[in-house]
């Protein structure tokens, strides 16, 4: 091959882009020119839809608040309206998500999931309007969430009831088709906004429909369950505060969760503690993590909130001008506790009787208004969703809302789905603190309502014969519970918090739980097979005798209907164990549930606490059961078994195993108090 001194080259190479070479161009307006011809854009700055075939008319407004901020408002107009009230949402999701599910000309299929009641609000010819709170989506100003009402806990003049007021007085003001009726309505954190929209309503608010609402996040709403924190959903708090417009509806990029497991129960055991998985993911810079781990327990900034207490003292000193509709899902697998709170509070404070009004059905969080004929294995034998929002909902919103509605709503005071003989009832008021029966836990991990230590023939008829006069009788039966192998809230793998299959979250709590019934630290104590119907209605009391050989502990307690061990027509609930009432009791908070205390070893005490209201018929041919475990993971943290300050920041070192204790002896007896009623 030739080869050429590098030097040539060099100088040919010059030589040939010597005259080529450009002088630099001035950027000044005389001497710029195009690079290329003038090409215009293809896009146009505002693309306008042509929408006079739409069977209804979106406007996108931003509605101005008393302290100068604006938020973003989608309201839609039925063709043709004239005088209609409006269905007001305000929400954290997206108002733009919220009304644009389907590309569609017509209002029903842009409507048709979260959080819309669809069939009613179309059917009904409703104005709908859905609007971003402040700091979310399209809205100015701050995120905070479930914004305290104005005082201790916020030193703003603004809260979600001023919020709500004035975007109401500018809705009738301008929508020019509406009879200046306003109704407020919405599922979850829309379901909290409801009852925040009753603290000094504005005098165009006619009714409030709170359904599934966030009332008390560390008794038994989204936060925490009696102490014990609710850790599947740190998902959702950095979601959902992370950014302005990142949620649980559709995050992604930054303001997405990550994980590096497919199970959540590695995820959630590798990083040993709560707090340590959200310093692995930087949560310390949402503001909301931080509150949640500066309050582990029930202190003023929880018991200030919390929503049944702001509108039992609000109430206390004013008129109840909006009338209420309480919508409780009795399987709610997030806000289980907030609806029945908020009825106890204030039913007593409705003076007249015509205020406050309650169903309670056999659904999912939200399930009411969707299909709801059946919820995982479990079928009611109607479709109970559609029933409600036909024959509650929708004659509850017409009568208050509508010009020409009948004078009498038909509704009753207390509409209650009766599960287990999958029967609506019509009640007076619901028993908020009925009377109740105790089922006792016994020795041979037997149940009877026959108390420790009486007399065989004292045995209730439920049971048959008096099982507790077991002859190796014993004061206490135990197990070990080991922080290293929690109990699984459900069979692995732990899915994560989720609506979408295949991620089956809503169906969790009618899980069969014959699998935990099989682990070694998991009580099981049975009744025999019933003879006759018992059907309790209400909130069952645990009173758990127990001891642990650690200085702290939790208690899961589960109320189960234990089916034949064969059904016709649905083998696949032969021996089925559908749980009707579960929670846990973090142990430290026995004393108090502001100052936690530990534990003494090996000591027997008592753990009183309630379980979630059911209403649930046991058939004859069914045993009832009792589980008793301490993990429940990782739906809640771990439990280090040996008392630390915060749990949030247990060590390594702090994870023990305990030996755990549940006595049944005539002075030590544990048993479930049973909210147990006579049918007529």
């Amino acid at each position: 091959m030739l080869k050429m001194n590098p030097r040539i080259l060099l100088a040919a190479a010059a030589l040939v882009t010597w005259p080529f070479i450009v002088p630099a161009q001035s950027n000044s307006p005389e001497t710029a020119r195009p690079l290329y011809p003038d090409y215009p854009s293809e896009t146009p700055a505002n693309l306008v839809p042509v929408t006079g075939s739409f069977d209804y008319s979106r406007r996108d407004v931003m509605i101005p608040m008393r302290d100068g901020v604006h938020l973003h408002t989608i309201i839609l107009v039925p063709k043709g309206a004239t005088h209609a009230p409006i269905l007001l949402t305000r929400t954290p999701y997206n108002a733009d998500q919220l009304t644009s599910h389907a590309a569609s000309s017509h209002l029903g299929p842009i409507l048709y999931g979260y959080d819309n009641a669809t069939d009613v609000i179309v059917e009904g010819g409703y104005i709908r309007v859905v609007e971003d709170i402040r700091g979310r989506y399209g809205s100015e100003g701050d995120f905070v969430m479930n914004r305290p009402i104005h005082g201790t806990q916020n030193p703003t003049p603004v809260d979600e009831a001023t919020d709500t007021y004035d975007t109401i007085d500018w809705l009738i003001k301008n929508i020019p088709e509406t009879n200046g009726k306003v109704g407020i309505l919405g599922i979850s954190y829309d379901g909290f906004l409801p009852l925040m929209a009753l603290v000094h309503p504005h005098p165009a608010l006619k009714v409030s429909v709170p359904m599934n609402p966030m009332v008390d996040g560390w008794m038994g709403d989204d936060w925490f369950h009696n102490g014990a924190f609710r850790q599947q959903n740190m998902p959702y708090i950095y979601e959902q505060e992370g950014t302005r417009g990142g949620g649980f509806l559709g995050a992604s990029g930054n303001s997405a969760w990550w994980t590096s497991t497919f199970d959540d129960y590695d995820l959630y055991m590798r990083a040993g503690s709560a707090g340590e998985l959200g310093r692995e993911h930087g949560m310390e810079q949402v503001g909301f993590w931080n509150k949640l781990l500066a309050h582990p327990a029930y202190d003023a900034f929880w018991s200030d909130q919390a929503v049944d207490k702001v509108l039992a003292d609000y109430y206390a000193h004013n008129p109840m001008d909006v009338p209420i509709l309480l919508v409780h899902s009795l399987w709610d697998q997030e806000d289980i506790y907030g609806a029945l709170a908020v009825y106890k509070a204030i039913q007593p404070l409705d003076k007249a009787k015509d205020k406050v009004f309650l169903i309670l059905g056999p659904w999912h969080h939200g399930q009411e208004i969707e299909d709801a004929a059946s919820l995982g294995a479990i079928r009611f034998g109607s479709d109970t969703g559609t029933w409600f929002r036909q024959n509650v909902l929708r004659p509850f919103l017409d009568h208050y809302l509508k010009d020409d509605a009948p004078s009498d709503a038909q509704v009753a005071h207390v509409t209650a789905f009766e599960t287990g003989v999958n029967r609506w009832q019509q009640l007076p008021a619901w028993p908020t603190d009925p009377a109740r029966k105790p089922l006792y836990l016994q020795a041979g991990f037997k149940l009877s309502f026959t108390a420790p230590g009486a007399s065989k023939d004292s045995a209730g008829a439920a049971t048959g014969s008096g099982s507790s006069m077991n002859p190796e009788h014993k004061e206490f039966d135990e197990y070990v519970s080991d922080p290293a192998k929690p109990v699984p809230f459900r069979a692995r793998p732990s899915q994560p918090v989720g609506y979408d299959p295949p991620l089956t979250w809503p169906q969790w709590l009618v899980d069969d739980q014959r699998e935990a019934s099989g682990r070694t630290d998991v009580l099981t104590y049975t009744s025999d097979v019933l003879t006759a119907p018992v059907h309790i209605m209400g909130k069952p009391l645990v009173h758990l005798a127990a001891s642990t050989s650690g200085t702290d502990s939790d208690w899961v307690v589960k109320l189960i209907d234990v089916y034949p061990d064969e059904v016709a027509g649905q083998p696949d609930l032969g021996g089925y164990q559908l749980p009707i009432a579960m929670d846990i009791f973090r142990g430290r908070y026995r004393e108090s549930l502001a100052k936690p205390e530990p534990i003494t070893p090996n000591k027997p005490l008592l753990y009183p606490f309630a379980l979630p209201a059911a209403n649930h018929v046991f058939l004859p041919g069914h045993r009832i059961m009792v589980q008793v475990q301490s993990s429940w993971f990782p739906l809640y943290d771990r439990n280090p078994q040996t008392f630390v300050p915060n749990i949030f920041w247990a060590r390594p070192g702090d994870y023990q195993k305990a030996t755990q204790r549940i006595y049944h002896t005539p002075g030590e007896a544990s048993a479930i108090e049973l909210p147990i009623v006579a049918d007529k």
